[in-house]
């Protein structure tokens, strides 16, 4: 149920953002505390790549594909072609 004044308790973000002084996190305190005594060594900004393998082009696969079925039919057609009645 409300009540009377309850958009005035409602939590405003725009008040809690006016803060004068703001809090870091938790994540934020840890990693504050842990490189005081032992600190990050420097990183590349975009370290080398690893090498990339090679991939088929997608053509390849749909021709592999496409002419295993026209195979099996071809095969299945000599197989009718062939039997006896």
């Amino acid at each position: 149920m409300s009540g009377p004044g309850d958009e005035e308790r409602e939590f405003d973000l725009r008040w809690a953002d006016g803060a004068d002084h703001k809090e870091p996190s938790a994540r934020a305190r840890m990693l504050a505390a842990r490189w005081k005594h032992h600190p990050p060594t420097p990183q590349p900004f975009r370290p080398d790549p690893t090498p990339v393998t090679r991939r088929r082009s997608p053509w390849v696969s749909t021709a592999i594909v496409l002419s295993c079925v026209a195979a099996l039919i071809l095969l299945l057609g000599w197989t009718q072609f062939r039997a006896p009645y």
